[in-house]
């Protein structure tokens, strides 16, 4: 099996979380890479096949390893470019897609929402350090069936995996909890600081500023104008029930910090 090498852009800070898109376009993906051609072996030809898009290559690495374990599944390509898996899905066809939200170039959640358009029946699963207790629902909603976190056990991991591609829903038993509860909790209820009623893009926002982007800076890293992130740090000073400017930052600042997985 050949792997396809991970293409990166640039240093990447360990510290910043992963962006969260709003609507994705399927254009956006489209034409930014030549991804190499894939050739499985014979003997794994009638094998589930599956995609690894990951931006860490210990990761695919051990992913690589776990998968092969089992005779009924097969890796048909690695990426950590979310421009490359998405022309990866057109070219190889895999059953299952299997994504980390913190990615090079593209948040792993606008990815899911942009394969979901693209492919409907493919598979997707999602597998990040960052605390699902933020990120899994907002995944779910994107399309994905599945949310694990990188820290649980192997046989967790491919237990997902069997389930994504049952076309079931694999979540933690902490994590179904948490969804019963927002079932039977009055969203109004709900008071103080909370980034869980935020949207994907207004969480994004918070997100770099807490990172230290400047109104500018987050402009054209989203691709927006200026007087589009004013107006998303309105919404979140409204939403977060924040008085000042300054205090949106200070809070962002606090809340990027404390998000920072363990590594």
């Amino acid at each position: 099996m050949k792997s396809l090498p991970s293409k990166r852009r640039g240093s990447r800070k360990t510290a910043q979380k992963p962006s969260l898109g709003g609507a994705p376009s399927r254009s956006a993906f489209q034409g930014r890479v030549k991804p190499s051609e894939v050739r499985l072996p014979r003997d794994r030809e009638d094998k589930r096949k599956i995609l690894l898009v990951d931006d860490h290559p210990i990761v695919r690495e051990g992913l690589v390893e776990l998968i092969l374990r089992r005779k009924d599944l097969v890796v048909c390509g690695v990426t950590g470019d979310g421009h490359e898996a998405f022309e990866l899905v057109r070219r190889l066809k895999p059953d299952l897609a299997v994504i980390d939200i913190a990615l090079n170039g593209v948040s792993g959640i606008e990815l899911v929402k942009a394969l979901k358009l693209e492919a409907p029946q493919l598979r997707l699963l999602v597998l990040s350090m960052y605390d699902e207790g933020l990120y899994a629902e907002r995944a779910l909603r994107a399309g994905a069936l599945d949310y694990i976190m990188k820290q649980e056990a192997s046989e967790l991991i491919l237990k997902a995996i069997d389930s994504a591609l049952k076309g079931e829903i694999y979540l933690s038993d902490r994590m179904k909890e948490k969804l019963l509860h927002h079932l039977v909790e009055a969203p109004a209820g709900k008071e103080g600081f909370s980034v869980d009623r935020l949207s994907d893009r207004e969480l994004e926002v918070f997100q770099l500023i807490g990172n230290g982007f400047t109104t500018r800076q987050i402009a054209e890293r989203l691709h927006l104008s200026v007087k589009t992130i004013e107006s998303y740090r309105e919404s979140l000073k409204q939403k977060l029930r924040f008085k000042h400017g300054a205090e949106l930052v200070q809070h962002a600042i606090r809340w990027a910090r404390s998000e920072i997985p363990m590594m």
